[in-house]
């Protein structure tokens, strides 16, 4: 049984490189460095939401009711995926983008009005 390349060193964190690449078929083996695609570099938890994203052809109500978790929570971790790929958001839209989450949650009555000003005012 075949185990997934690490994308990130276990010890230092760092990006990993293939050394060798080769085929079981027909005993074909490639050594050099190669660099893992992007998507190879992203958590085991990271890459069960992209699936679940993807299966869910992102749509964040059924992202929540697949994982059993909130808007702001599926929010967030599909903030962290974009990060860890490279896609930094730049601050003025993610501002806009909290308080689009403090009021979706006031909306939802997961916040009170009072919880709702003080977390704006942060």
């Amino acid at each position: 049984m075949a185990r997934e390349v690490l994308g990130k060193c276990p010890v230092c964190g760092n990006d990993t490189i293939v050394k060798r690449i080769g085929c079981d078929e027909c005993g074909t083996n490639i050594e050099g460095s190669f660099q893992l695609c992007k998507f190879c570099k992203l958590t085991v938890e990271q890459k069960s939401f992209i699936d679940v994203f993807i299966k869910c052809r992102g749509n964040i109500k059924e992202v929540e009711k697949e994982l059993g978790v909130s808007y702001p929570t599926v929010k967030n971790r599909l903030e962290d995926v974009a990060n860890a790929l490279g896609h930094q958001q730049d601050q003025d839209a993610s501002v806009s983008s909290k308080k689009k989450d403090i009021l979706d949650k006031l909306n939802k009555g997961e916040i009170s009005a009072e919880e709702a000003i003080s977390l704006l005012k942060e």
